[in-house]
């Protein structure tokens, strides 16, 4: 779909490839029929924003569409985040599909319509006289389909061309303890605890502002496999223990096109590959736990893109230990760091990124 003003690239898993995952066609008729009932009871769609990010010439922007009732569709803003509220009621949403939805970002204005789970990823080309400075900017979503003049904005992070430094990090058991190497442990501090209860990683977000104070204006991106349902509660959390702002990437939970649920480590092979070619200057540090596949994810990551990772650094989880190297897996092209926290970490790291 094109305009104008710019030019929107529709998300890789909104090109039809294959037949649809049974789980997915059950999925989609359960929300076409309680969607249907939902909007003869007066439920209206609600714009819930991420944040995005990109550089001066493209951005990619983020959203999606819940349907609500209409108590709680009162004015342009998103849900406000409740530090109280259990994990699981992150988890009870309806989204509204196929929805028109118009974004309008620096100088571009395009029509865009939502996926079938009522999320909106898609990049947009600005007008090529009238780039985006680096920085924080403002993208609005206003619904156009049948309920129209609902509007939202959301933070999108622009990245300036100079930029050469980056972070990406997980967040579960990286910024967050959830104890996910421990099912149980984990399901109990994802569904059952309160936003607020919920502990930082010692050491994690002193490590990121000294990291940011070192490298001005570079990014930081928190990369995880837990499901957009919680973007509110991550962000809140996030900030209110001091880490530094940035976009989240977050996946869908539940059924796929190809499957009953998406695989985690191809999720983020794939996110990193975009952000290298988002910003090709830059190289990243890479950050991560031992709970999960991140150093496996990360050393490979480096394989596929030489002098682009300036480091990887993985926390350790409970008594995990350092992972062996595989034969199937490649050596490292930068620099490998364990620790216990983030002092740690930093204190491994600060002898690697040293100019």
């Amino acid at each position: 779909m094109s305009d104008p003003n710019g030019t929107v690239l529709r998300h890789a898993s909104e090109r039809p490839t294959q037949r649809p995952h049974l789980a997915a066609v059950v999925e989609d008729r359960w929300c076409h029929v309680a969607g249907a009932l939902a909007r003869r009871r007066g439920w209206v769609p609600r714009v819930i924003t991420y944040t995005g990010y990109g550089t001066p010439r493209r951005v990619r922007v983020l959203a999606r569409l819940l349907l609500v009732p209409p108590s709680r569709a009162d004015g342009p803003r998103a849900p406000v985040r409740d530090g109280d509220r259990r994990g699981l009621w992150s988890y009870l949403t309806l989204p509204a599909p196929r929805e028109a939805v118009r974004i309008a970002v620096g100088g571009a204005v395009v029509d865009v319509e939502t996926d079938r789970a009522g999320y909106v990823d898609v990049e947009v080309s600005l007008p090529d006289d009238a780039p985006l400075p680096p920085g924080r900017h403002d993208a609005t979503f206003t619904t156009t389909g049948t309920t129209t003049g609902t509007t939202v904005t959301a933070a999108v992070l622009v990245v300036g061309d100079d930029a050469t430094f980056g972070v990406v990090s997980d967040i579960d058991d990286t910024t967050m303890i959830t104890g996910v190497p421990r099912p149980l442990v984990a399901a109990w501090n994802t569904f059952a605890l309160r936003a607020r209860a919920r502990r930082p990683v010692p050491g994690m977000s002193a490590l990121y502002q000294r990291l940011a104070a070192d490298h001005p204006g570079a990014p930081f991106v928190y990369l995880s496999n837990g499901a957009w349902n919680t973007a509110e509660t991550l962000a809140g959390f996030l900030d209110r223990h001091g880490f530094v702002a940035g976009p989240m990437l977050l996946t869908d939970w539940g059924p796929t096109q190809s499957g009953w649920f998406r695989s985690g480590a191809q999720y983020k092979s794939d996110s990193l590959d975009r952000l290298m070619r988002t910003y090709p200057e830059v190289r990243w540090l890479l950050v991560g736990d031992a709970g999960q596949q991140d150093e496996d994810v990360y050393v490979r990551a480096a394989d596929r893109w030489p002098g682009r990772v300036v480091a990887i650094a993985i926390r350790q989880v409970g008594r995990a230990r350092p992972a062996g190297r595989r034969d199937d897996r490649p050596v490292p092209d930068a620099p490998l760091v364990h620790g216990a926290d983030g002092a740690e970490l930093g204190a491994r790291l600060a002898d690697v990124l040293r100019p």
